[in-house]
C-alpha cells in the first residue's frame, strides 16, 4: 500500500520538490496547503500517513497547524521543513507534537528517509 503525504508551505517551489522527491520515492501526495488553516482542513479531509510542514506562513502559521492537527489526531506524523532558525519556535513545535525537524534547503534523500521512519512502525527487539 503507498504512503500519503499532506504537503503544508506557503512556497510553491518548495512544495514542487517535496512532491517530486517523495514522488520518486512511491508516495502519494494526497494534498497540498499554502497555511495552517487551510493545513487543518485538508488534514482532516484527507487523513494522510505523514505531514510537512513549514513554521513560516502568511495568515496561520506552522504551530497553528500543528496544533490543529494533533487536536485533530493525536497520532499525526508531522515532519517540519522549515528555514526557521530560532529555538524557540522549534522547541515550541515539538513541544505540540512535532515528530522530525529538517532544515531548508534540504537534501531530497534525507526528507524521504526522514518520512520513510516517520510511518514505519516501531521496531521492537526479541527477548
Amino acid at each position: 500500500m503507498t504512503k500519503t503525504l499532506l504537503v503544508i508551505d506557503d512556497a510553491m517551489i518548495i512544495r514542487e520538490i517535496i512532491k517530486d522527491a517523495v514522488t520518486e520515492a512511491g508516495w502519494t501526495v494526497v494534498g497540498e496547503a499554502t497555511d495552517g488553516q487551510e493545513g487543518i482542513l485538508r488534514y482532516s479531509e484527507l487523513k494522510p500517513d505523514a505531514v510537512t510542514l513549514d513554521l513560516v506562513m502568511p495568515n496561520y502559521d506552522g504551530l497553528h497547524a500543528l496544533r490543529g492537527i494533533r487536536a485533530l489526531d493525536g497520532q499525526a506524523r508531522v515532519c517540519v521543513v522549515s528555514a526557521l532558525d530560532q529555538r524557540n519556535v522549534l522547541k515550541e513545535a515539538f513541544r505540540q507534537g512535532a515528530a522530525d525537524f529538517i532544515v531548508k534547503p534540504f537534501d531530497k534523500a534525507t526528507l524521504v528517509e526522514t518520512l520513510e521512519q516517520l510511518v514505519s512502525p516501531p521496531q521492537t527487539t526479541a527477548t
